[in-house]
């Protein structure tokens, strides 16, 4: 009798903990980590386009060398930073692996406005696909940050408010408070300014 009134009261403690959000916390951690690698994707997807993009503009318009320069050594410092798992637990690394994000996207919109003084350029089929390809994928960053801010959201809100701040407290005080992406550039609500 006293090993089945055990082995209910055991079951009865598993069933109640498994439905009072002890798992939401490392499950939430992951669905941050899920984002941040599809932020990463993104970046790599972009990266891989860009060495295309500079060719096919190169061969029309090789007198704005200072923007594809601009180009080509804003891609070359995003692909020497180390991109490691643990950026997204480093506010500091995660705003300068951002502000080099976002000197690539400055270079690139700087780019564009270069394709729309050579009509020849925005003709030319390989780099209106690449252009596509490109806006697509500058898309594809902003929806992927967009999940990435709410997965990290959902998270800190979990391991803040009852009753995860409780089993944080308990069984998960080693996972800390997320960052999110924060613009990087002073007024980065106003577009930049192109000068050639």
């Amino acid at each position: 009798m006293r090993v089945l009134l055990k082995l209910v009261c055991s079951g009865l403690l598993v069933m109640t903990l498994s439905g009072c959000g002890i798992n939401n916390i490392p499950t939430y951690d992951e669905q941050v980590k899920s984002a941040w690698g599809q932020v990463q994707n993104q970046y790599q997807r972009r990266a891989d386009l860009i060495p295309n993009l500079v060719e096919t503009v190169k061969g029309f318009a090789a007198q704005e060398r200072d923007t594809l320069t601009a180009v080509v050594e804003a891609r070359s410092k995003v692909s020497s930073m180390q991109v490691t798992p643990e950026l997204i637990n480093n506010p500091e690394q995660l705003q300068k692996f951002e502000a080099a994000q976002q000197q690539l996207s400055g270079a690139l919109s700087r780019l564009m406005v270069v394709v729309e003084r050579y009509p020849d350029l925005k003709s030319n089929q390989n780099f209106l696909a690449l252009q596509s390809q490109l806006e697509g994928t500058e898309n594809r960053i902003s929806v992927a940050r967009r999940d990435y801010i709410g997965a990290v959201e959902k998270y800190n809100t979990e391991i803040r408010t009852f009753p995860g701040r409780i089993w944080h407290s308990v069984m998960y005080s080693d996972l800390e408070i997320r960052e999110v992406f924060e613009a990087t550039a002073e007024n980065a609500e106003v577009p930049p300014s192109v000068q050639f």
